[in-house]
C-alpha cells in the first residue's frame, strides 16, 4: 500500500512537470499564440478561485457568492505593494493573500452565524461594498483603474496554482477538513459531537479568502490594468458556476470546471452578446443530464492502476 501511494504521487508529479514543461517549451519557442498564453494563465487564476470557493461552499457547506470581493482585495493590495512601495513580486502576492485572509476573518465572524440564503445575501452585499470602496478610492485610481507592470508569467501562475490546490487538498484530508465536511453533512450533529462549528466555518472562510486574494494578486500583476468593475457580482457568479459545474465538494471537479469555463468563454469571445446565453444553455443541459456536476463529490483517482497491478500479481501467483 505504501509503495502504491508513493507510485501514485510520482505519477502525479511527472504529469504536472510534463504539463508545465510542454507549455513552457512552446512559450520559449514562441510557438504558442499570445491569446492562448493569456487563457492558460487565466485558467490557473480561476482554478485557484474555484478550489478556494469550493472549500467554503462545497467542503464546509456554506453559500458564499461574494468571492470576487476577496479577489479584489488581494489584487489592489498586491498592486499597491508592487507600484507604490516598489516591493518584490513574492512580497506583493503574500501581502495580497494576507490582507484578503484578514478580511475573511473580519467578515466571517459576524456573517457565518447566518445560514443558507441569508449568508449568500450577506456575502454578496459585502463583496459589492468592497468594490464600491475601491471605486471611490483615489489612492488606487478609483473607477479608472490602477496600472500595474506585468511581472507574472506562466511559471509563476502554474506553480502557485499547483501549490494552492495541494494546500487545499491537504487541508481537506486533515482532521480539520473532516470537521468541515461534518458541518456540511449535519451541522447540528457535528456540534453535538463537540466540534466548534463557528470556528471551522470561519477557518474555511478565511482560507478560501486568502487563496482568492492570492489569485487576485496574480491577476493584478499580469493584466497591466485592474479596475473595480472587473470584480463585480458577475465575477463571483462565474466562479460559483465553475464550482457547481465541476461538482460541489470535489476539488478535481473545481479544476475541471475552471478550465472548461475559461476556454468556453475564450471560444465565445467573438460572440460577446451571446456568450452568457450560450453558457447558460450549456449549464442547463448539463444540470439536466448531470445534476451533481461533472465529478459530483468524487475526486479523480489513479486507483485503477493499482487494481490493475494487483490483478497482474494475482495472475502470476496462479
Amino acid at each position: 500500500m505504501k509503495n502504491w501511494f508513493q507510485k501514485k504521487n510520482l505519477i502525479l508529479l511527472i504529469g504536472i512537470i510534463l504539463i508545465y514543461g510542454i507549455v513552457q517549451g512552446l512559450n520559449l519557442a514562441e510557438i504558442m499564440p499570445p491569446f492562448y498564453q493569456l487563457n492558460l494563465i487565466l485558467a490557473c487564476i480561476y482554478i485557484i478561485m474555484a478550489v478556494s470557493l469550493n472549500l467554503i461552499n462545497g467542503i464546509t457547506g456554506q453559500f458564499s457568492i461574494g468571492h470576487a470581493g476577496f479577489m479584489s482585495i488581494g489584487a489592489f493590495v498586491s498592486a499597491i505593494v508592487t507600484v507604490n512601495f516598489n516591493g518584490p513580486l513574492y512580497l506583493a502576492l503574500i501581502a495580497g493573500a494576507v490582507a484578503a485572509g484578514i478580511a475573511g476573518v473580519l467578515i466571517g465572524l459576524p456573517t457565518l452565524r447566518l445560514n443558507g440564503d441569508y449568508l449568500a445575501i450577506a456575502t454578496l452585499g459585502l463583496g459589492e461594498i468592497v468594490r464600491v470602496i475601491f471605486m471611490n478610492m483615489d489612492y488606487v485610481g478609483g473607477a479608472s483603474g490602477f496600472s500595474v507592470p506585468s511581472t507574472i508569467n506562466w511559471t509563476w501562475a502554474f506553480w502557485l496554482m499547483v501549490i494552492s490546490v495541494l494546500a487545499i487538498r491537504n487541508f481537506t484530508a486533515s482532521t480539520h477538513g473532516r470537521a468541515c465536511i461534518s458541518i456540511r453533512e449535519n451541522e447540528i450533529a457535528a456540534e453535538a459531537m463537540g466540534i466548534n462549528t463557528t470556528k471551522y466555518k470561519v477557518l474555511a472562510f478565511t482560507l478560501g479568502a486568502m487563496f482568492a486574494g492570492l489569485a487576485g494578486g496574480i491577476y493584478a500583476n499580469y493584466m497591466y490594468l485592474i479596475q473595480p468593475a472587473q470584480f463585480n457580482f458577475m465575477k463571483s457568479f462565474d466562479i460559483l458556476v465553475m464550482v457547481v459545474l465541476g461538482g460541489l465538494g470535489s476539488l478535481t471537479g473545481s479544476v475541471l470546471g475552471a478550465i472548461f469555463m475559461t476556454f468556453i468563454s475564450a471560444s465565445l469571445s467573438g460572440l460577446s452578446e451571446w456568450r452568457l446565453v450560450i453558457t447558460a444553455v450549456l449549464l442547463v443541459v448539463l444540470m439536466i443530464f448531470r445534476p451533481t456536476g461533472l465529478m459530483g463529490t468524487k475526486e479523480f483517482s489513479l486507483n485503477f492502476l493499482g487494481k490493475r497491478g494487483e490483478r497482474n500479481v494475482s495472475a502470476k501467483g496462479k
